[in-house]
């Protein structure tokens, strides 16, 4: 029985041995990945001063994160929620004066206040990449191909791409000239894909938006078909250019009104998926950096849904023991061979009871 004494909090656990060597496979994997296309790891700290958490991205909250004061400055505190605000910080002040694109990439814990009904867990593990300097198609085929590509390295299968298109509304509902209360109505209801609440908020012309999604050939030419006035133009050409790089890579899906998660995207957005993992596995798309010129397009991955579906599968490594008075020289060489050796403390210890699959004896490694 466990004591309540030893219980964890609502939404946070243990990884045990199985699950971190899982974890830690997956982040090395990616950033090997991300190292071998250029990026380079930035590490912020775990906790900033509140302001500067939220001020380099527009639509970040502090009501997510764990807060408390500075016993030393007496300033607000907080726990991230989010590394990519952090990114952009060091983009901003000690990375300012190198040259742009600027290619970065980050991985570490983050925690928030409270999960959801879907996603209860309160702290995940973030891997991510971000290119600043750049929020053209160029900028957005590499960030998608490069997401892709980390999920493949990461051991995910079946991807999926979903675009969205996060200011879309806004740019419709700025071209015909709709009050600002009509247009938060339309968003709204466009988000709760309500039909019924659509049209009876004023948002009759907006119905299409529900309709253009869907796989992603199909859906781009409905909301092309759309897009008379041709606002959307530039916004639909990009999305097909970058579809067109990663095609045969990923399913590629669209929703062009689709805004959870996105609340410091710009002109695309994009959630990935994979076969045999609940819910999303990660985010990505434009923005800007606020204070700067910089525009930039990333991705951020929250891969722990994965971790845990990789844990479930994860084999045991090989590993020698090593009994009492046993030769340290052939264990270092067993050990420069790959082998995992465990030693022995005592002449009671048990090879098998530890885990071991063989033994060093009489100057050999035999099985067990």
């Amino acid at each position: 029985m466990i004591d309540p004494a030893d219980l964890l909090p609502e939404g946070l656990e243990d990884r045990l041995p199985h699950s971190a060597a899982a974890a830690t496979r997956v982040e090395r994997a990616v950033l090997d990945l991300l190292d071998a296309h250029g990026y380079d790891r930035v590490r912020p700290p775990l906790v900033e001063f509140e302001p500067a958490m939220v001020r380099r991205m527009t639509g970040m909250h502090t009501r997510h994160m764990f807060r408390f004061v500075d016993p030393a400055s007496l300033r607000m505190l907080a726990l991230r929620s989010d590394m990519t605000p952090q990114v952009g910080r060091i983009a901003a002040t000690g990375l300012a004066h190198r040259p742009r694109p600027l290619r970065l990439c980050y991985a570490g814990q983050v925690a928030r206040m409270v999960g959801d009904m879907l996603d209860p867990r309160r702290e995940n593990l973030q891997l991510g990449a971000e290119l600043i300097g750049s929020d053209g198609v160029a900028a957005a085929g590499e960030i998608v191909e490069l997401a892709i590509a980390a999920l493949e390295a990461a051991g995910a299968t079946g991807i999926s791409v979903d675009f969205t298109l996060p200011d879309s509304v806004d740019l419709l509902a700025t071209h015909q000239s709709l009050e600002e209360a009509t247009a938060r109505a339309i968003r709204r209801e466009l988000d709760s894909k309500d039909a019924g609440a659509l049209v009876a908020a004023g948002g009759e012309g907006f119905l299409p938006l529900l309709y253009a999604s869907g796989p992603f050939d199909h859906a781009i030419g409905r909301l092309a078909e759309f897009d008379t006035a041709g606002i959307l133009a530039s916004r639909i050409d990009g999305l097909r250019q970058v579809a067109a790089r990663v095609a045969g890579r990923a399913r590629l899906t669209l929703d062009p009104a689709e805004r959870h998660g996105f609340g410091y995207q710009s002109w695309f957005g994009f959630t990935l998926y994979a076969d045999g993992v609940r819910g999303a596995l990660g985010r990505g798309g434009s923005y800007q950096i606020a204070g700067t010129d910089d525009a930039a397009t990333g991705f951020s991955l929250y891969p722990d849904e994965l971790v845990e579906r990789l844990a479930a599968v994860e084999q045991r490594r090989d590993s020698l023991f090593l009994p009492l008075g046993h030769d340290p020289a052939q264990a270092s060489g067993a050990r420069r061979e790959g082998w995992r050796t465990i030693s022995a403390l005592t002449a009671d210890d048990d090879a098998a009871a530890l885990g071991c699959t063989h033994i060093m004896a009489d100057g050999a490694i035999r099985p067990l």
